[in-house]
């Protein structure tokens, strides 16, 4: 109700432009077509805009030119323009940007320049030459938002991949510049890194002042901050702008049909919807909660038979107890009587030391010839230190690894490769070469392989990672999501019987996630091993057949996954936590039954499941 005798107050006035991309393009040199292509938006104080789009959109490449990198320093040229704060790009120094745009990049690797965390944070307020007392209190408010304070004389190279990351996250949020671009800042981290992360962005968003460009695939998390969504596809170009909900519900479809991610919730609607369970009009919901709500809406007699789980909890509770149980007996070898493969990967109380730290604790852990594993466990844990003794890249420093009879630390590179390929936590780590084509083609020349060969089979992977435009291109050009499948590329190629996988979809959009997570399990099918390190649990659950838990260095749980998984109290003490899916179902009261979810492929009917069948 109001009163007319009050005055009208007016509306406050619009906030002048921060920042204004119009009519940007930009292609890469070397490459055919401009990604981005023709994208213009405004951005003003206080927004915080999530982009998104396909791997090899030119999302990366956008954020570059943000604070001018792209065109001063990437070998590309710009059409269009960037004005930051009312400053053309094209007109100032990546130096003078920098004070106003602070860019957390996709790999923090690529930014870090100094020996120890606390100067790697001072760095950046150093060079504007700020008084010490300032750049100290923000280095520590800095370190203290994203948990590493207490390591702040570490050498940034000891901390795991997720701690460096953190470590980037932390040096832009010192320079306290009114923009802050993003990339991909999350990707490395666990749960609980990922959620400090999201509290400090979150803390920054509300004070209004800053604008904030975020890159991100965790939309879960992302929903929760972002008051907008800009979408570019496939091919460059915009094709979507407005709220969360009107972008990523409204045009759920539609950005299903581009291969990109959707928030967990809103997946879990469009499945439930083409089985039949929600109404073809409801609205999907975005976030946990509304799902957890429109599962609690759905009448009994529709939700009734289409859940594909053990009908009795108790059979459930008792048939996971069990496998619990077995989990928890972590054999050094196979036993044939009890019907286990023979043995692909065997470890045997094994050790790592890095620089006088023992890393990785007496670990033991036989892996069957044509199982899929996955490897969790929170940053720091020891995951990519233990699986490279597996393929040879670190020598354990007590202990026994055997990878199908050979010690990976003493055979042949060449040998090797023939029966084990990996995949690297970072692809550029592993690039030798200086075309895509020669990289895929260079194991196979080092095996002298003829070189007709060698074109059908490379050509053949090109085509099927969809990277046949960018065969001359430099590996290093390539966005994230490309870089990645590359990398995948050459360990597949060499037709390894045994696969270790660090952080796969790393970078991936959902299409691309999916085809390589399918492509992995038709490998598995067809008998290749395994392995994948991930901090994604719900990526674990939904591929994987066998999880292993890893905490401080040491192995604390392993065995068949419905066993590890009913055991929640040991994820929760080594950190871990149910993935969102999983706990919006747990939360539903009116059907108990269904609390048991832990992947959409349990809901349908047979009907349904050949509909989605048929969902591209």
């Amino acid at each position: 109700m109001t009163d007319a005798s009050l005055p009208a107050h007016p509306a406050p006035p619009t906030p002048e432009p921060r920042l204004v991309v119009d009519g940007l393009r930009i292609r890469h040199d070397g490459r055919d077509r401009f990604s981005p292509d023709g994208v213009t938006f405004t951005l003003r104080a206080g927004e915080v805009v999530l982009l998104m789009g396909p791997s090899g959109s030119g999302k990366s490449t956008l954020a570059l030119a943000l604070n001018g990198l792209v065109p001063h320093a990437v070998p590309a040229g710009m059409h269009g323009s960037v004005r930051v704060e009312g400053i053309d790009t094209a007109d100032a120094s990546v130096a003078a940007l920098s004070e106003h745009v602070g860019m957390v990049f996709q790999d923090a690797d690529a930014q870090i320049v100094t020996g120890s965390v606390l100067d790697e944070v001072c760095f950046g307020p150093e060079n504007l030459s700020l008084p010490v007392p300032v750049i100290l209190r923000r280095a520590e408010a800095a370190l203290r938002r994203v948990g590493l304070w207490e390591r702040r004389d570490d050498n940034p190279d000891i901390l795991s991949g997720g701690g460096r990351q953190r470590v980037a996250i932390a040096a832009a949020l010192a320079l306290d510049s009114d923009i802050l671009v993003l990339d991909e800042p999350t990707a490395n981290l666990d749960a609980a890194g990922a959620d400090d992360v999201y509290d400090a962005l979150a803390e920054i968003a509300s004070d209004g002042r800053h604008t904030i460009v975020l890159i991100e695939h965790d939309l879960d998390r992302a929903v929760r901050i972002v008051d907008r969504v800009i979408v570019i596809d496939g091919d460059g170009h915009p094709v979507s702008d407005g709220t969360p909900r009107e972008v990523l519900v409204g045009c759920a479809d539609e950005l299903h049909e581009l291969g990109v991610w959707l928030p967990p919730a809103t997946e879990a609607g469009r499945w439930l919807r083409r089985a039949g369970i929600l109404d073809a009009g409801a609205a999907l919901p975005l976030t946990g909660e509304e799902l957890t709500a429109a599962l609690d809406a759905i009448p009994r007699e529709r939700a009734s038979g289409l859940l594909a789980v053990p009908a009795s909890a108790s059979a459930s509770a008792s048939a996971s107890a069990s496998a619990s149980a077995s989990a928890r007996a972590i054999p050094a070898a196979p036993n044939a009587a009890l019907g286990h493969p023979q043995p692909a990967i065997v470890l045997e109380n094994v050790s790592v030391t890095r620089r006088r730290t023992r890393i990785v604790h007496d670990v033991s852990l036989t892996i069957g010839r044509g199982e899929f594993w996955a490897i969790v466990g929170v940053n720091g844990a020891g995951k990519s230190s233990l699986v490279q003794t597996i393929v040879g890249i670190t020598a354990p420093s007590s202990g026994r690894v055997r990878v199908h009879g050979f010690d990976p630390a003493r055979t042949d590179a060449r040998r090797l490769s023939e029966h084990v390929g990996f995949v690297f936590q970072n692809p550029e780590h592993q690039f030798v070469a200086h075309t895509v084509f020669d990289e895929l083609a260079y194991g196979l020349r080092a095996r002298r392989v003829d070189e007709a060969t060698i074109e059908r089979q490379v050509t053949g992977m090109l085509e099927r990672f969809g990277l046949a435009d960018a065969a001359p291109v430099h590996p290093f050009l390539l966005s994230g999501g490309q870089k990645r499948r590359l990398s995948v590329g050459t360990a597949l190629i060499a037709g390894a019987s045994t696969l270790v996988l660090d952080e796969p979809t790393f970078g991936q959009d959902r299409e691309r996630s999916d085809e390589l997570l399918d492509l992995l399990q038709t490998l598995n099918r067809d008998g290749t091993t395994v392995v994948v390190v991930t901090h994604d649990l719900q990526l674990a659950v939904d591929h994987a057949d066998h999880l292993a838990v890893m905490a401080g260095g040491r192995l604390v749980e392993a065995g068949p996954l419905d066993g590890v998984l009913g055991d929640e109290a040991v994820l929760e003490r080594n950190g871990l936590r149910m993935p969102p899916l999983v706990r919006a179902f747990q939360a539903v009261t009116t059907h108990p039954e269904w609390r048991r979810v832990r992947r959409l492929g349990q809901i349908g009917d047979d009907r349904a499941a050949g509909d989605r069948r048929a969902d591209p």
